[in-house]
């Protein structure tokens, strides 16, 4: 996940955690740390080189969002897990390069294709279904157009970004 600490951005993986004692890893450096939580909203870090550290999380919209406190400094921190990533491109605006083919923004598992090789599509038709995160999705063109090819199946596991159908222009003698 992305953790946006004001300016800066971070990627955060867990790599562990068995009761308070916690390894993550913060871009390529790994951590140990121990963390008590207390139900105000405050906590105590200590990490394995002995230093400690208060903060104090006051949650913000939807839950994803936070000012930290610390004794001498306030930051915002915003959590972009998987699905705050998948909404986030969902909602984002086209691109010539997003209207030439359908993808899907995260992983996931191609559930039904509706549609073959050289159909033509109308803007705002559904092309295919894929699920991600338990949830399932229905990928449309953004444009009239013509199915140039399909390069998923049914069932097939996909990335994140990856190419499922390549579109083209309507030839415009058709």
């Amino acid at each position: 996940m992305e953790v946006h600490v004001g300016n800066r951005v971070a990627e955060v993986e867990l790599i562990s955690k068995e009761d308070n004692k916690v390894t993550i890893k913060i871009d390529d450096k790994t951590y140990e740390v121990d963390i008590v939580m207390a139900e105000n909203g405050s906590c105590s870090i200590i990490t394995n080189n002995g230093r400690s550290y208060n903060a104090e999380f006051k949650r913000e919209k939807g839950g994803k969002s936070y000012q930290v406190n610390t004794h001498f400094n306030t930051f915002p921190v915003e959590i972009v897990d998987q699905q705050a990533k998948y909404l986030q491109n969902r909602k984002k605006g086209d691109s010539s390069e997003s209207q030439d083919r359908v993808f899907s923004p995260m992983p996931g598992k191609v559930v039904k294709i509706l549609v073959q090789k050289g159909e033509e599509v109308k803007n705002g038709q559904s092309v295919i279904v894929v699920e991600a995160m338990k949830m399932q999705s229905d990928y449309k063109v953004k444009r009239d157009c013509i199915i140039k090819d399909i390069l998923v199946k049914e069932g097939d596991v996909i990335n994140g970004d990856q190419t499922l159908i390549t579109l083209m222009d309507i030839p415009e003698n058709a």
